[in-house]
């Protein structure tokens, strides 16, 4: 038995297994690789909700399945931080759904919406579960380009969605939209998301809407929530995460909220599929949502001294970086002596010769080709090191790109 299976013949290739070979090989040779291609926060989580959880987890009672769709206090919790946070109200009953991550809650829902063939549309570039979570149900993908010259234009963004349309075959079920963005650090205003309610109303489409960086913000106003929109739980659907906002990333705790029907189609599939997170895991995690956000703010303050010691490096190494509004990530144009390239052998570039991982645009995406994604995941000492190892590549890039030259002939 030779050939492929089905759900993964429609993958493509994973852009980055080159370069985590190289970073690999790196570090079994005592290589120090400065790694930013990772989006995995290295920040400690904070100490109230680690003490709960050990707390919790010697109670043996706790030791035993939990609820699939989460325990009552956690959705209670997170019904509680929307109506603090956006002014949404939300029953915590039937309107949210706990989640092992967002990522694990987009899959999920993909499953339980998609069938063979239906179209959905996904930003590009992209989060790689945005598209390929509808993929990997059977369903088809309408890229939907997502920058301008590198930013976000909505009135673009709104003719593109307006072409898709009227071009897809069967018309869309859905779309995806994730604001602030990975890999682009992108954000939007509320103004977006009314006018994107109402051509989902007018198409009767879904809207699945990734807010995982909802708390990792440092200029102008916090980033919107769709639900803020009158009538968007009509048909939007949420999805949020501690793992940024309180640097909980291996505890796999999320949220799906909104509407009604989405969220019953949601848990269903999960009552399938799982039991919930460790009942342990979910009690500290309402301890986070509802004790003290103080250390909400020291993790946003660390990202952004990174961002800001990073923008200013790497611009007097002679790369510049536009500084990201949201996220813990940089959408980096590749330097022009390197552009002819494209973003995977650049990176490698700097892998190879820099000891500095990131990540190719072009993994999560064919519009993400001429960038590399940053993940402020190194502290400001290493990020500082990164420039000093990036000045020395962009110095003697003719004489990289002559010796790189030669290997490729």
């Amino acid at each position: 038995m030779t050939e492929e299976f089905y759900r993964i013949k429609r993958l493509p290739p994973y852009v980055f297994a080159e370069v985590n070979r190289l970073k690999a090989k790196a570090r079994a040779d005592h290589v120090d690789v400065i790694d930013f291609g990772m989006g995995n926060p290295d920040m400690d989580t904070p100490k109230h909700i680690v003490d709960k959880l050990i707390e919790t987890v010697q109670k043996p009672r706790t030791h035993r399945y939990s609820a699939s769709k989460g325990i009552p206090g956690l959705r209670k919790a997170q019904a509680v931080y929307y109506e603090r946070r956006f002014g949404v109200t939300l029953d915590p009953e039937t309107e949210i759904v706990a989640t092992l991550g967002s990522k694990e809650g987009l899959a999920n829902l993909a499953m339980a919406i998609t069938a063979p063939g239906d179209v959905m549309l996904a930003p590009n570039p992209s989060y790689p579960i945005h598209p390929y979570g509808f993929m990997i149900a059977g369903g088809a993908l309408r890229h939907i380009p997502a920058l301008e010259d590198g930013r976000f234009d909505p009135e673009a963004y709104m003719r593109a969605l307006d072409r898709a349309v009227k071009h897809s075959v069967p018309n869309p079920i859905g779309m995806v939209v994730s604001f602030p963005s990975n890999p682009t650090a992108q954000v939007c205003d509320l103004d977006f998301y009314v006018e994107l309610v109402r051509f989902a109303r007018q198409h009767g489409m879904v809207i699945l809407s990734d807010l995982a960086y909802a708390e990792i913000y440092f200029d102008g106003n916090p980033p919107p929530s769709i639900l803020q929109v009158e009538g968007a739980k009509d048909l939007a659907v949420e999805f949020t995460s501690l793992s940024k906002t309180y640097s909980m990333p291996g505890w796999r705790m999320g949220f799906a909220v909104g509407n009604e029907r989405l969220i019953s189609a949601l848990t269903r599939i999960k009552s399938y599929l799982d039991y919930g997170a460790f009942t342990p895991v979910q009690v500290a995690a309402t301890a986070a949502l509802n004790g003290p956000q103080d250390c909400v703010d020291e993790i946003r303050a660390t990202y952004k001294s990174r961002r800001d010691v990073l923008v200013d490096a790497m611009g007097r190494a002679g790369w510049d970086i536009p500084p990201p509004p949201a996220t813990m990530f940089a959408w980096a144009p590749v330097p022009e002596p390197f552009k002819p390239l494209g973003s995977m052998e650049f990176a490698k570039i700097l892998l190879t010769e820099a000891e500095v991982a990131v990540s190719p645009g072009v993994g999560f995406g064919e519009y993400g080709e001429g960038y590399v994604r940053i993940g402020l995941v190194e502290n400001e000492q290493r990020i500082r090191q990164a420039a000093r190892n990036v000045k020395r590549v962009l110095g003697n890039a003719d004489e990289i790109l002559g010796r790189y030259s030669q290997l490729r002939t």
